[in-house]
């Protein structure tokens, strides 16, 4: 493969089966079992690490997700090692991030909420690249503005009513790269 803007579905598929090898290879190694699922999402592949129990599976998320993030870092290098290329994968720990996401979706609406509510900006707690991405899009399908400030990994979001965002603000709206998740 070469440097590529869109990959294929073909190659997104190639990606998954060689993350799910790579994964297959690291669960042996732990001796935990799982079930690995894969897809494609959004132009990413994604590979599931499902639990046949609740043990040992629930081991590799770790505290806020830190030992999924590593995972899914050392497989996008073993993708990378593979293919030639950078890959943007997707790895999800047992459902990890679909309820990560679904916490993040009901941070940004009572945010939005709150700013609704009081006229004024509204400011989030520090949270990393993929997190502030969520918040950033519920914000825009609900019809305002966020901006991320700061440095990491102490980045924020502060989410704006329409007529209090400004220009400069408009423009930094979708700062972050989103690489994390």
């Amino acid at each position: 493969m070469s440097e590529r803007d869109n990959p294929t579905v073909e190659q997104l598929n190639d990606e998954a089966d060689i993350a799910a090898d790579y994964l297959e290879g690291l669960l042996d190694i732990v001796d935990y079992e799982g079930d690995i699922e894969m897809g494609v999402r959004n132009g990413r592949a994604v590979v599931q690490i499902v639990a046949d129990d609740d043990t040992d599976i629930k081991n590799l998320t770790g505290k806020n997700g830190d030992i999924v993030e590593a995972l899914q870092r050392l497989t996008r290098l073993a993708v990378q090692e593979k293919t030639g290329e950078r890959s943007h994968l997707i790895l999800d720990v047992d459902g990890y991030l679909k309820n990560k996401r679904e916490g993040l979706h009901a941070i940004a609406l009572d945010a939005i909420e709150q700013c609704r509510e009081q006229g004024e900006p509204v400011d989030l707690q520090p949270m990393n690249s993929f997190e502030r991405k969520i918040i950033h899009d519920v914000v825009r399908d609900e019809g305002l503005k966020s901006r991320s400030h700061g440095e990491e990994p102490h980045r924020y979001v502060t989410v704006y009513l329409k007529a209090k965002a400004t220009a400069n603000d408009e423009d930094d709206e979708f700062d972050d790269d989103g690489d994390n998740d």
